[in-house]
């Protein structure tokens, strides 16, 4: 009989081909999962930050050459090469791969195309944690610029609307309860003022960002002798980082700038909101342009301020977005962490929400249609001038905590007798103190009421004219 054969081995498994055109290539034996690809690949969202890695990378390119790592020739054909990827970004052609992951490695991947191996050694002593680091700072001082001008613009649209009502009364509200007369430029006004400081917030932000983190690699900086000094100055920053860690690790410039687009958006919110409630026909305060405004799909005669509803919606954005990022890094340990691929998203959709808020908004106010008529009327309604009687009565020699109290009998008098202040008279008002006299009635009315508030930051008209003059002068500043 024949012996029977014993069965065969298995032959170990071949290992899958190496990850090809990953910068990890050496170090693995087996492609990354499609899956996981998919969910690591950070390109369709950074890929607009390739204005910034480009400048980056010329830079680098120039610091080696200073350094001695490439010559003059070498330096000359990346440079070249980098300028042929911008041409082809600029004209939509570049051919981007998803499968390199994010924008540094497709346009390093090109690079390589185009000028051949003297393109790979670009990234000597670079660490994408780096470059990253640099195309956010040079981002965020591209996004503080524009931000910046969309909030001028947006200032300029109130001061000009302020300028036009200056002698326009209307409440002034607390509790949403009418309370005094005030100017409608006062109003707008205040929002100048707010957007102002929204202004100064974002280049605090910017001026704190200055800092190079190029050179400082992946965690512990570079090994060659780049001139880090000489390379901050060349991308514009004042200063070099000081300490590689904190260069590659930390966003809170990503984070500042989401918390002053955050109370951005709530300024901008409030100034919505008074609009959207002015509009009703209830305040009859203002109408939106047609061009700013929307109908009903089923009740004809509706007229909808949608554009200013959205802008007090898109706030709740701009807040989640700031949560988001810190939640992201609150736990991270030092230096760098995936994790902070995270913040890229919220912070382009911050810049994107306020752009395009900043876009509408200044359009639409110098649409609006004031009813200075019917806030005039509004202004001496509902006892609006009763704090001008306590002055008046305090001016009289009557301590202002009595004063207040015979006001408020005054008030409860008038409204039982279905009467307003204007029309009780010399003898209703003595009832109440013999200190009234006949000068009473000019003391009492909207228009005092305006010229008795005179103090800066006031709303009497002269003191809103050199808030004006003043909110100018801020304004005119870079």
């Amino acid at each position: 009989m024949k012996k029977p054969r014993s069965p065969k081995r298995p032959r170990p498994a071949r290992p899958a081909a190496p990850p090809a055109g990953k910068p990890w290539s050496g170090r693995f034996t087996e492609g990354a999962d499609p899956a996981a690809e998919r969910f690591t690949a950070s390109l369709a969202f950074d890929r607009r930050l390739w204005p910034w890695d480009l400048a980056g990378s010329v830079a680098w390119a120039r610091a080696l050459a200073r350094a001695g790592v490439l010559t003059a020739a070498e330096r000359d054909a990346i440079v070249g090469g980098l300028e042929a990827v911008r041409a082809e970004l600029e004209a939509g052609t570049f051919p981007f791969r998803p499968e390199l992951e994010d924008i540094h490695m497709n346009i390093e991947r090109r690079l390589h195309d185009l000028v051949g191996e003297v393109g790979g050694k670009l990234h000597t002593g670079r660490s994408r944690n780096d470059q990253i680091a640099l195309d956010e700072r040079l981002y965020l001082r591209d996004a503080v610029a524009r931000t910046g001008g969309g909030l001028r613009a947006t200032q300029e649209a109130l001061v000009a609307r302020a300028a036009e009502t200056l002698d326009a009364p209307l409440p002034g509200y607390t509790h949403l309860q009418r309370a005094q007369p005030i100017v409608l430029a006062h109003h707008l006004l205040a929002y100048v003022f707010m957007l102002q400081r929204d202004r100064e917030r974002l280049r605090d932000c910017g001026r704190r960002a200055d800092v190079l983190p190029l050179g400082a690699g992946a965690l512990a900086g570079t090994a060659f002798p780049i001139d880090r000094e000489a390379l901050a100055r060349e991308l514009g920053f004042a200063a070099a980082s000081p300490n590689s860690l904190d260069a590659v690790s930390d966003r809170d410039y990503v984070i500042e700038f989401l918390a002053a687009a955050a109370v951005t958006g709530m300024h901008l919110s409030r100034l919505a909101a008074d609009l959207t409630l002015w509009a009703t026909a209830e305040f009859g305060f203002v109408e939106f342009s047609d061009a700013f405004a929307t109908g009903s799909s089923l009740m004809p005669q509706k007229k909808n301020p949608d554009v200013a509803e959205l802008i007090r919606g898109k706030s709740g954005r701009l807040y989640g977005d700031l949560v988001a990022v810190l939640t992201t890094m609150k736990g991270l340990p030092l230096a760098y962490n995936s994790d902070m691929q995270e913040d890229k998203e919220p912070w382009f959709d911050s810049v994107d929400t306020l752009e395009a808020i900043l876009g509408v908004l200044p359009p639409m106010l110098r649409a609006l249609t004031f009813r200075t008529d019917r806030m005039r009327r509004a202004a001496g309604e509902h006892f609006a001038t009763a704090t001008d009687l306590a002055d008046y009565l305090v001016k009289k020699g009557l301590p202002f905590r009595q004063a207040h109290e015979v006001v408020g009998r005054v008030v409860r008098y008038a409204l039982d007798e279905g009467k307003t202040l204007e029309d009780l008279g010399l003898a209703e008002l003595r009832r109440f103190s013999p200190l009234v006299d006949g000068d009473v009635k000019d003391a009492i009315t909207v228009e005092a009421s305006l010229r008795a508030r005179a103090v800066t930051g006031g709303t009497a008209p002269e003191a809103v004219r050199r808030a004006l003059a003043l909110a100018r002068t801020l304004m005119s500043a870079p």
